[in-house]
C-alpha cells in the first residue's frame, strides 16, 4: 500500500509541471512562435538572424492588410511584406506602387523596385484567397515575382516584433 501512496504523491507533485509544459507547447504551436529571419530580403526593416514573434492568431478575426509583415510556409519559412490583396491589380512604374491604377504611398521610403506588373504572374488581378508579397530589399528577394501569388492557407500569421538581438528589440513596421 505504501508504494501506491508514494506513486500517487509523485504524480501529484509532477502534474503541475507536466501541465505547464503542455500549456507552453500548445501556446507555441497555436498562438505565438519565435521565428528567425533568414537572409537579407527584408532589409532594412529586418536583419539576417533577427528573432521575431510570429502571431498565429492575428488573422483569426482580422483580414490580412496591405503592408503587413507575414510568415509564409514554403519549403522554409519566409518573411515578406503584403503588397497586393485579392482582386487587385498591382503595378510598379518608375519605382512607384499602383493598385488598380491608383498611386499608393508605401510605408517604407527609399525602396527601389523595378517596373513590375502582376499580369506577369498569369492573372490581371490577384486571385481570390491569394496575395502578392515582396521583400523590402527588392533587389535581393525571392518573393511573389519569383514564387507567384501566395495562397492564404500558406500564410501562418503576422510578425512585427523583434525580440533578439536586444539592440533591435521592438516593433517593426
Amino acid at each position: 500500500m505504501q508504494t501506491k501512496d508514494k506513486t500517487l504523491k509523485i504524480i501529484k507533485e509532477l502534474l503541475p509541471y507536466v501541465l505547464i509544459v503542455l500549456v507552453v507547447f500548445l501556446i507555441k504551436l497555436w498562438i505565438v512562435t519565435p521565428v528567425m529571419v533568414n537572409g537579407t530580403s527584408m532589409y532594412p526593416t529586418l536583419h539576417h538572424n533577427d528573432i521575431m514573434i510570429l502571431n498565429r492568431t492575428a488573422y483569426w478575426w482580422n483580414d490580412i492588410k496591405r503592408f503587413d509583415i507575414v510568415v509564409i510556409q514554403s519549403d522554409d519559412l519566409i518573411i515578406k511584406r503584403v503588397i497586393g490583396l485579392p482582386g487587385e491589380h498591382v503595378e510598379y512604374k518608375n519605382n512607384k506602387l499602383y493598385i488598380n491604377g491608383k498611386k499608393v504611398k508605401e510605408k517604407i521610403t527609399g525602396l527601389k523596385t523595378e517596373d513590375f506588373d502582376s499580369i506577369l504572374l498569369g492573372s490581371e488581378k490577384i486571385p481570390k484567397d491569394c496575395y502578392l508579397v515582396l521583400g523590402d530589399n527588392r533587389g535581393n528577394s525571392q518573393d511573389s515575382r519569383a514564387l507567384g501569388f501566395i495562397k492564404r492557407k500558406d500564410i501562418l500569421g503576422k510578425t512585427s516584433f523583434t525580440i533578439f538581438p536586444f539592440n533591435r528589440f521592438g516593433s517593426k513596421k
